[in-house]
């Protein structure tokens, strides 16, 4: 197998671009610096593009080496032919590898190898031959009575040879593979219920639907109900269509033998074929379901991440509660923590008086701008509070801030050493304060899992997730860039090149030696080397230091192009340098100075914003003043909310109502969609209309596409 050649088809790349790429992955370089620094090389491939030609290649080279292993193990056996060689080298996933290789792995102790043991494989082959003027198969089995062997009758040599038979149709791979691609095409997913009482899984307790049409959210939450014992699953294809593969490859006609063969191919089916396909069919599904749920949770997560940080902002946050009440906590600009305090404005207690004047003198002392509030329990209650208070501030307002994960970093080892004096809850609450502030930066110490911007994620395969949600992460942390002075070990672990004891090291240093005042000090960092060096550099910030590149994006080893470039233009102004070389043509400077287009092209955009945050450029959040309960909601009612989760069918939005209303796929655009992601992200803000309320199940149905 070429792997070159086949990722340049399927990603429809350059033969050059794809063979740069592989190359710079396996020379150890990280996909943010891939993507940053080799433009050159890969042709401008962005960072989703080189993670999934990573996961290709990889998929591929274990493809291939498990193709060797079992042409190894063929050979090894002395049974491989030019048509199973052949076979082998056709073989383009790793289902038909493991189909060709089935009739020669070890097999446990079966029917079929009981029967081979007592010497009936010639018997099972001169019936499957079907000649037509065999003797009868009860006739042929009378050579091979055998008290020895076990064999006492001619009838229980026919059955042992049909035994045989029956496996040799089941691991047939070219069989295999054309009931798989029936069942892709004619099979039912059918779902029964295993119980009467109601739950959430109700609309599923008399289901049907296509295979190749069942979505994968459906998948999932079938596959959940079957292991909660409420559901049961089978994956239907019609026998009589089945049957007819395995006729069509093994019966021949008019043979004394034909009807026994067919004995055996219907056994074959049902107790070898069926079981087994339809096992495959299912993983298959889920796979691909599970695939799919990762993907949307990666996307979900990778705008949550890159929501536009509240500058200069003093934030207290409230972490709400009813019978333990509400933790309060105060940062300043910095994160830096102020303050912290309980209040008990909500039922049981309702200590509501005292709670104004706390609150009321923290946000007068500490000149509070912005008031964070868990969308947790009692929040909207927390909320009613905060909003009747709001009269007395000039110019504060309120953010309904996801809380998702705050608890588990709370009680995390890491939440522990920065807070070791407070409380679990209230490090809850500095928690939700700090993530208004600079969402990467807090949302970094928490498992993404835990973020909760994805469906059915404690079903995935958790290591398949973790690398996506971490590679989202990763991207998120480097596009941003890292202030080398400030930042937490968390945040900097997840700068490419650089690992967790890398990250301890960096800031241990800080701490011994006082700040960075630039880059080149990294070098000095106890194990960091030339290559972690390398990767990480161009991602550092470090403002206000020696050398005003070490506060952008461009990396040390173009300091030098930098310089030409000033040289080269007769000027010290960034702004005459950019527009000077746009006059003279990006092609014909890079040329002159050494270095490609896209490096240039980067490098201008960096002297032109040095220091820029690409959060900044997108909409900023929207505070609250006032609160809204869903009893005020009617049906036509037009409202501004937040979009909080994109799923398979929709997506959920943030109506100032504690209680997320969902936009289905079919009423978010008047166009066909594939997926709700095509045209909405986590952190939009939208119109939507109120098309349907129940205030008893708390569900809210909204319109974008009818909020005019």
């Amino acid at each position: 197998m070429n792997i070159i050649a086949l990722l340049c088809e399927e990603f429809k790349l350059q033969t050059e671009h794809v063979e740069n790429t592989v190359a710079l992955i396996d020379e150890g370089n990280t996909i943010p610096f891939i993507a940053r620094y080799r433009k050159e090389l890969t042709g401008s491939l962005d960072d989703q593009v080189l993670r999934e030609l990573a996961d290709r290649l990889e998929y591929l080279r274990n493809l291939e080496k498990r193709r060797e292993e079992v042409r190894a193990s063929i050979i090894e056996q002395d049974k491989m032919t030019d048509e199973i060689a052949a076979a082998l080298d056709a073989a383009k996933i790793l289902s038909e590898i493991e189909d060709i290789y089935r009739p020669f792995k070890p097999k446990r102790k079966t029917r079929a190898s009981v029967a081979r043991a007592r010497g009936l494989e010639p018997l099972a082959l001169a019936i499957l031959a079907q000649e037509s003027n065999s003797k009868s198969p009860l006739v042929m089995a009378e050579a091979y009575i055998n008290a020895e062997l076990e064999v006492n009758s001619a009838e229980e040599a026919l059955h042992g040879a049909k035994d045989i038979t029956a496996e040799i149709a089941a691991d047939d791979a070219d069989v295999r593979k054309k009931l798989r691609q029936q069942f892709i095409q004619y099979a039912q997913v059918v779902v029964k219920a295993v119980t009467e009482e109601d739950s959430v899984y109700a609309d599923y307790y008399d289901f049907a639907e296509a295979y190749h049409k069942l979505p994968g959210y459906r998948v999932l939450a079938i596959n959940r109900g079957e292991k909660e014992g409420i559901l049961k699953v089978a994956v239907e294809l019609d026998e009589e269509r089945a049957l007819k593969v395995l006729y069509t490859s093994f019966l021949k006609q008019d043979s004394p033998c034909t009807e026994v063969v067919r004995e055996a191919l219907d056994d074959s089916y049902s107790r070898l074929i069926y079981p087994s396909v339809e096992n495959e069919m299912r993983s298959d599904k889920t796979a691909q379901a599970a695939e799919a749920a990762i993907r949307v949770f990666g996307q979900n997560l990778r705008p949550l991440l890159m929501q536009p940080p509240i500058g200069g902002q003093v934030v207290m946050a409230i972490d709400p509660g009813f019978r333990t009440g509400c933790k309060v906590a105060v940062v300043d600009s910095t994160g830096r923590l102020l303050d912290t305090g309980v209040i008990y404005p909500v039922p049981p207690v309702n200590k509501l008086a005292e709670a104004e004047r706390i609150v009321d003198s923290m946000v007068k002392k500490h000149n509070v701008t912005v008031i964070a509030i868990g969308n947790g329990t009692a929040g909207r209650e927390t909320e009613q509070f905060v909003a009747a208070l709001l009269h007395k501030w000039s110019g504060v307002g309120y953010v309904v801030v996801n809380e998702s994960g705050a608890s588990v970093y709370s009680a995390s080892k890491l939440a522990a050493a920065e807070f070791p004096q407070l409380d679990v809850s209230l490090r809850s609450a500095v928690s939700i304060a700090r993530r208004l502030q600079d969402p990467l930066a807090e949302l970094v110490k928490i498992d993404p899992k835990a973020i909760g911007v994805g469906q059915y994620q404690h079903d995935m395969p958790p290591k398949r997730l973790d690398e996506t949600l971490r590679g989202v992460v990763e991207d998120c942390v480097n596009a941003v860039g890292v202030d080398l002075n400030t930042a937490s070990p968390s945040l900097l672990e997840n700068v490419s090149g650089i690992s967790s004891t890398l990250a301890k090291s960096i800031v241990v240093f800080r701490e011994e030696n006082g700040a960075f005042n630039d880059r080149t000090t990294l070098k000095k960092v106890p194990k960091l080397g030339p290559k972690a060096f390398e990767q990480c550099a161009g991602f550092l910030r470090v403002r206000e230091g020696k050398n005003p590149l070490d506060n952008t994006g461009v990396h040390p080893e173009s300091y030098a192009a930098v310089k030409q470039l000033y040289t080269l233009t007769g000027t010290k102004s960034s702004v005459e340098l950019v527009k000077t070389v746009q006059e003279r043509g990006l092609e014909t400077v890079a040329d002159e100075i050494g270095i490609g287009v896209p490096t240039l092209r980067d490098i201008l955009a960096e002297l032109g914003k040095p220091g820029r945050d690409p959060r900044e450029e997108l909409p900023p959040l929207v505070l609250r003043t006032d609160v809204l309960d869903m009893k005020d909601l009617t049906e036509g009612m037009i409202l501004s909310g937040t979009v909080r989760n994109v799923i398979d069918f929709g997506a959920f939005v943030d109506i100032g109502v504690h209680q997320d209303g969902l936009v289905h796929i079919s009423q978010i655009v008047d166009r066909f969609i594939k997926h709700p992601s095509e045209v909405l992200q986590v952190g939009d803000i939208v119109k939507v209309k109120v098309i349907s309320l129940d205030l008893q199940k708390k569900r809210i149905g909204l319109s974008i596409k009818n909020a005019k």
